[in-house]
């Protein structure tokens, strides 16, 4: 799930908590391949598709609006799936787009598109995704959840020294043309990481207060109350993690 949405569930009084991420950087900001845009201050006037307002791509993106200088009116926002962008890219019905890949890789590979940022470049280590459990799931079925957790931290480590065979495995399962996957995993190699997926309390406060300060969320939420880093492999999860209160159940 996006960030700021497992945020807003938790907001309102939705028991779950975070445990894990997804993945860092694999996002991308692209634009017409016949705009001359060199930054954001170029699309002014232009129209901007985003996942959600709930998405990290839509926080990251304002706050680079505001250090561009460009105010909040001057681009035209609009929500769209992610899969559609790339044709709407293609067709002109759109200007530019922040999206998690493999659709950005899409865009870049038929020409319709080029990278204008890679969520590298804005914020290094992104976060988009993260793994969202409720409370009662974690209660009742911790060996589940652990396993779960361990499963990505393990097939992460997994597609970081073995990407030409992850794109094999993946591109079937997602669907997606193996050649596009191939591309994200290695064009360039650190487009997208699958390491350092424990999510800190600093960074998810930075996301948080991003929320805050968009409107998006509403009031404060403490990070003990929406974290939980007890199923993360303790050969994984970096030595200064706090875990809080919380008991230790590697």
């Amino acid at each position: 799930m996006i960030a700021p949405l497992a945020m807003k569930l938790r907001e309102q009084g939705v028991p779950v908590k975070i445990l894990y991420l997804g993945h860092r950087d694999g996002s991308t900001v692209m634009v017409r391949k016949d705009l001359p845009a060199k930054d954001l201050r170029d699309l002014r006037g232009r129209t901007f598709a985003i996942p959600s307002k709930y998405s990290n791509q839509n926080l990251v993106i304002h706050r680079l609006m505001e250090d561009q200088g460009v105010k909040a009116d001057e681009i035209r926002f609009i929500e769209l799936p992610p899969p559609d962008m790339p044709a709407a890219l293609a067709s002109k019905a759109i200007d530019a787009y922040f999206i998690g890949e493999p659709h950005a890789a899409k865009a870049e590979l038929d020409g319709s598109g080029r990278v204008l940022y890679h969520a590298k470049d804005i914020w290094p280590r992104f976060i988009s995704c993260v793994l969202v459990a409720t409370e009662k799931l974690i209660n009742e079925r911790p060996d589940l959840v652990r396993n779960l957790v361990r499963g990505i931290a393990e097939s992460g480590e997994w597609a970081e020294t073995h990407r030409l065979e992850a794109a094999k495995v993946a591109s079937p399962y997602f669907r997606q043309d193996e050649k596009v996957v191939r591309y994200v995993l290695t064009q360039p190699p650190d487009r997208v990481s699958y390491r350092m997926l424990t999510p800190s309390d600093e960074e998810m406060q930075r996301i948080h207060d991003m929320a805050i300060k968009a409107g998006i969320l509403t009031k404060s939420i403490e990070m003990k109350d929406l974290l939980d880093r007890r199923f993360i492999p303790a050969d994984i999860r970096p030595a200064n993690i706090n875990l809080d209160s919380s008991t230790d159940t590697k």
